[in-house]
């Protein structure tokens, strides 16, 4: 009995084992990348479902309760999933990684042309209208799996090597899949595009794409009459090769918008992924459908 009490005493003396946290996040990019991270320690919950809106998505009891469950919460944050902001009062003692609120992330604000989206992209943290679709720079891919590791190592510091490792590996991909898709889209630069939701400013500026705006402004879902007027202009003069559609959205209006013009119609492009499985490739296969989508019209 005496050895009993000692073993026990000594027990609970011991520092208690931290544990691998669970982990939510929004979209299928952000998923992909903090599933890297994780390596075989665990997988991370997504929320956003296929096909969802990831600006106003109704989320079910049993992910409220992922959220109440989890040590960590991986975001873009509200600017992109504004319906998760309410939802993290269940949870107030999770931590949070709202990757756009971290000074090291490369921001740039919504603009119709690569040359204001330029000038205003030092601004960007400090202004309003700044466009969210962060993840579509790869060099901020690369700086969000660092602070993703970081996160992970506080909570669970028994792994950190492990996070460690992973990090630099996803981080070697992200390079890899960069270098492929800057060759891929090489001949691609000198022919102008548009797309119906006003998206990929990010994507455009890191490959210098000539990309010459969009339908809806921002994320408007309805574009006005002025707007579609200019667009319509560009159309005629003969600046744009090609028009791209959105998964989410009829293709209807861009078709009329293009008419007689001459501009070819791309295939339908889906800059948050909602269309993948919940899978740690899904920021590469985003990356890569984006390039190929684009190139193939471009360069046809």
């Amino acid at each position: 009995m005496r050895r009993l009490i000692f073993a026990v005493l000594a027990c609970a003396g011991l520092p208690a084992h931290a544990e691998v946290p669970s982990v939510v996040t929004d979209i299928p990019p952000v998923y992909a990348l903090v599933a890297q991270v994780m390596g075989a320690l665990g997988q991370p919950v997504l929320l956003l479902e296929k096909g969802a809106d990831e600006h106003d998505f109704q989320m079910r009891p049993s992910q409220m309760q992922a959220i109440a469950d989890a040590g960590l919460v991986v975001w873009i944050g509200p600017e992109l999933t504004p319906w998760l902001t309410r939802a993290l009062q269940v949870n107030p003692d999770a931590r949070q990684l709202a990757l756009l609120s971290d000074p090291q992330t490369r921001l740039m604000a919504y603009a119709d042309t690569l040359h204001s989206q330029n000038a205003q992209s030092q601004d960007a943290h400090d202004h309003g209208g700044m466009d969210p679709h962060a993840w579509l720079d790869p060099e901020n891919a690369v700086v969000w799996v660092d602070l993703i590791a970081a996160q992970l190592a506080q909570i669970d510091p028994e792994n950190a090597a492990v996070y460690a490792r992973n990090a630099s590996a996803t981080k070697d991909k992200i390079t890899q899949l960069d270098a492929q898709l800057a060759q891929q889209l090489g001949p691609a630069k000198e022919d102008g595009f548009v797309t119906y939701h006003q998206a990929y400013g990010y994507f455009a500026a890191h490959y210098g794409l000539a990309y010459l705006g969009a339908v809806a402004a921002g994320d408007a879902a309805t574009p006005g009459a002025e707007r579609l007027v200019t667009l319509q202009a560009q159309l005629l003069a003969g600046d744009v090769a090609c028009a791209f559609p959105e998964m989410q959205h009829d293709a209807g209006l861009m078709e009329q918008m293009i008419g007689t013009s001459g501009v070819k119609m791309g295939g339908a492009i889906d800059p948050v992924g909602s269309s993948l499985d919940a899978t740690p490739l899904a920021y590469d296969t985003l990356m890569r459908q984006l390039a190929t989508t684009l190139s193939d019209c471009l360069n046809g």
